[in-house]
């Protein structure tokens, strides 16, 4: 099984939306991206409430059947319009990916 974890950290404002406004949207199409490919068995997506400086505003937990679900998932079309969404909102993001 594979873990897939992102966390985002938005810029205040973008496309004419407050942060918690576009994290509210983020939430809504990443989760929309549930049942769409082959593999995919978990997706969770949470909003920070803490606002520390330390904190990232989005996070996404993901599980797949295996290595080859997980790229079927970064390259279907779907996922790719959602990252292209969410890349314009982002100022940083980190990921981990591994194996249980």
């Amino acid at each position: 099984m594979i873990k897939h974890i992102v966390v985002w950290k938005l810029k205040e404002s973008a496309d004419g939306r407050t942060a918690h406004e576009n994290a509210q949207e983020m939430k809504a199409r990443l989760e929309a991206l549930r049942g769409l490919v082959p593999g995919l068995l978990t997706l969770e997506v949470g909003l920070d409430f803490g606002r520390t400086a330390a904190s990232a505003d989005v996070a996404l937990y993901s599980e797949f059947t295996d290595v080859d679900a997980l790229r079927a998932y970064q390259v279907h079309p779907d996922h790719v319009a959602v990252a292209r969404y969410v890349t314009s909102l982002c100022s940083e993001r980190i990921l981990v990916d591994y194996e249980i």
